[in-house]
């Protein structure tokens, strides 16, 4: 970058070089007219002029102080058109303070007064040297080290000491430290003191990242040392970069202090990672160099930013300024994007990543994008396809990528919230304190963990948990640390929970606990045909959302009010208000109906069964594979019974009493016993209203303890006393009456 420097200072070096030569031809024009006329210049324009063996000396001097001083070893003067020569030149610049100490030489000078243009012919060597110390020791002494020296060639340099003006169509050819560099065509002009490089500038810059520039045109200042170049085109190894212009702004020490590109910036690298990049300004700035290595300090992208990283994933972005800041060898570590920051991603899956912010900052290490981080809320847009989408916010993003520049996992945290949107469906959404997403090596979401407070609703599914995570692969959403979900009425605990967040279904484990609620009485049900909620516990349970239909396992236990169904498994279907319960070996179906007695009291009755299956629009319970039923001082045994509540107003409600069982119809060797009787048959149908059973089928029997066995085809017997109604076959037709003493 230096280069640029080298240029202003030898233009301005060679302005005094031309005005030096045009004091020479004065002088050899005065001593062929006259010598007496050379001392009447000297004492008019302070030139002291001195003629040895070896040649001639030339100096001017200001206040004690020599300005500059030329020496030749031969000088022809004017002749033919009024013209001087001098050959072997040398030239020492010293300035109005001795703070220079630039030399010039050539072979050839040619001075033509009457245009006032001073001619070098053949080629004009420049070198170009600060010297700071010069100020306080203006003994002329040379420098002790001639620092950051700046040398330039060209030929064909033309300098009118009329307008102080110089020029050269010739190629130009230079040389710093830092760099070197040819340009073809200059000017300068002294009013504005401006160096223009008119065309194919080119320098080539070396050290630890060498690179080489081209521009269509360049112009030069000094003061401040200012380099500008029009049109310039850069590479270095993978690296490109171009622009509208470039302004390089130097020290004193010709190095480069900080560089402004405006207009179709375009910055791009083809390395391990390659990027490119687009804005409408960027500014740079170096560190001062140790060596001949220039260091980028830290540079700024503005308006209208984007950027962008090749490949089968393109990650784009977008902000109105991008700061980066560089460590060694050149390299960038943290790009911080402000002001309407979006990043984009195309997924190898087929999904779009979208995440948007007010500023981002990004984390480069050994030249990949290792993660970025947003400095303030965010919020990511995940389009799985034309129709769904999902959208994602959170106080502060973190995300992580691979070795590939793919992202690979984000954490969003305080107040996190995640939204699925498909048209024509609910809403999804989520919340929760923090969140955590990894992706897959194709891209796409692979899994998602939240953390703190979640809280998940579908419509009018709704679930809460401290700790939820979502598998992609099946679209489960694991629910832990106090889980409850809420469906439809149904309100339902465990110790973990899975939530199918397609179909809606659901599942969990350990301590689960359901609460029906919002039910309608069912004026004609039975056992569940209160308006009261409905309770269920269990181990496990596997729920379905259409139909509303949930399976308990593992000790289930279902109740409203005092009506109560102990299982194995217990299968509740909400809509339809059915049960269905199976025991095992050993672990029969419990039941508790209450019934209202004689006298208004309640009484249990109590079933165990192999089975039981119920639905409020049979009004009835079917017990089944074997059944053992108590109430009051009445057991009843039978393959399979059904019990008929009473239909008709409120079941449960306070106002009308306890609901009755309307009867009960008990099948496959029914036994009943009663204090001091018992009766058996096939057959037994008991109807609450007058209290009445009446076995059939089989040879019915009853049998007294005082009065010993009486068979029959029918046997109707009451609970409340000791009638017993024996009939016969139509053939035989007989009718017993007897009353048994209790």
């Amino acid at each position: 970058m230096p280069l640029e420097a080298s240029r202003l200072r030898r233009w301005f070096a060679i302005g005094a070089i031309a005005m030096v030569a045009i004091v020479m031809g004065t002088y050899y024009y005065a001593k062929w007219r006259v010598n007496s006329a050379l001392q009447e210049v000297k004492e008019k324009i302070g030139i002291e002029v001195k003629q040895s063996a070896q040649g001639f000396t030339i100096s001017k001097s200001v206040a004690g102080r020599t300005l500059f001083k030329i020496e030749a070893s031969k000088a022809i003067q004017y002749r033919q058109g009024e013209h001087a020569e001098l050959h072997d030149v040398n030239i020492t610049l010293y300035g109005e303070d001795s703070s220079r100490f630039d030399q010039i030489y050539g072979a050839d000078f040619e001075y033509d007064p009457q245009s006032g243009n001073v001619t070098a012919k053949g080629e004009v060597h420049i070198d170009l040297e600060a010297n700071p110390e010069g100020i306080a020791h203006p003994d002329q002494a040379l420098p002790k080290e001639l620092k950051n020296p700046i040398h330039l060639k060209t030929s064909g340099l033309v300098f009118n000491q009329k307008t102080g003006n110089a020029y050269t169509k010739e190629r130009i050819e230079f040389r710093i430290p830092q760099a070197e560099g040819s340009a073809v065509g200059a000017s300068y002009d002294a009013k504005t003191r401006v160096l223009t490089l008119q065309s194919e500038v080119a320098a080539s810059i070396q050290g630890n990242n060498p690179a080489r520039i081209s521009a269509d045109r360049a112009s030069v200042t000094k003061r401040p040392g200012l380099v500008i170049l029009e049109q310039p085109r850069a590479r270095s190894g993978t690296e490109k970069f171009e622009a509208d212009e470039i302004k390089f702004f130097l020290r004193p020490d010709n190095t480069l202090d900080r560089t402004l590109a405006t207009g179709r910036v375009f910055l791009e690298s083809r390395g391990p990672q390659p990027v490119q990049v687009r804005a409408q300004q960027l500014e740079v700035a170096m560190s001062p160099a140790s060596d001949k290595a220039a260091s980028v300090n830290n540079a700024k992208f503005s308006g209208d930013v984007h950027w962008e990283t090749p490949g089968e994933q393109p990650l784009r972005g977008h902000a109105g300024v991008m700061l980066l800041e560089f460590a060694g060898q050149n390299s960038p570590r943290l790009v911080r994007s402000q002001q309407g920051v979006e990043l984009r991603q195309r997924q190898e899956s087929g999904s779009d990543f979208n995440l948007s912010a007010a500023s981002m900052d990004f984390f480069i290490v050994g030249n990949h994008l290792e993660r970025a981080e947003t400095a303030g809320p965010g919020k990511i847009v995940i389009a799985e396809n034309s129709a769904q989408e999902t959208r994602v916010s959170a106080g502060k993003f973190e995300a992580k990528f691979n070795n590939q520049g793919r992202l690979s996992a984000l954490h969003g945290t305080p107040d996190a919230r995640i939204e699925s949107v498909t048209p024509g469906q609910p809403d999804r959404v989520s919340t929760s304190k923090s969140f955590d997403v990894t992706f897959g090596e194709k891209g796409g979401v692979q899994s998602l963990t939240q953390e703190g407070e979640v809280v998940y609703t579908d419509g009018s599914l709704k679930a809460t948990a401290r700790t939820a995570v979502y598998a992609a692969n099946d679209q489960m959403l694991s629910l832990t640390g106090s889980p409850r979900v809420v469906l439809g009425g149904m309100t339902s605990t465990a110790d973990a929970m899975r939530l199918n967040r397609r179909t809606g279904d659901f599942s969990a484990e350990g301590s689960v606990k359901s609460t029906y609620s919002d039910l309608k009485p069912q004026p004609g049900g039975a056992l569940l045909a209160s308006g009261d909620p409905i309770h269920v516990t269990a181990r496990s349970v596997a729920a379905h959302r259409n139909p509303a239909v949930a399976t308990y396992s593992g000790g289930a236990r279902l109740w409203q009010q005092a009506n109560v169904v102990e299982a194995l498994t217990i299968e509740f279907d909400r809509d339809h208000r059915s049960v269905v319960a199976h025991g095992a070996e050993g672990r029969k179906v419990s039941t508790t109906l209450v019934q209202a007695g004689a006298k208004g009291q309640s009484m249990p009755l109590t079933i165990v069964s192999g089975s039981l299956a119920y639905a409020d629009r049979d009004n009835k319970v079917h017990f089944g594979d074997g059944v053992i039923g108590s109430v009051a001082d009445n057991l009843m045994s039978a393959d399979q019974m059904d019990a008929y509540r009473q239909g008709g107003g409120e079941p449960g409600n306070k106002a009308e009493g306890v609901p009755k069982i309307d009867r009960i119809v008990a099948q496959g060797h029914v036994v009943i016993t009663q204090p001091g009787r018992k009766a058996s048959g096939e057959q037994l149908v008991y109807t609450s209203s007058e209290d009445k059973f009446v076995m059939t089928g089989g040879i019915p029997s009853i049998f007294d303890a005082e009065h010993g066995k009486i068979t029959g085809v029918s046997l109707t017997f009451f609970r409340r006393d000791a009638r017993v109604l024996v009939e016969g076959n139509s053939g035989s037709p007989a009718v017993t009456q007897t009353r048994v003493a209790r």
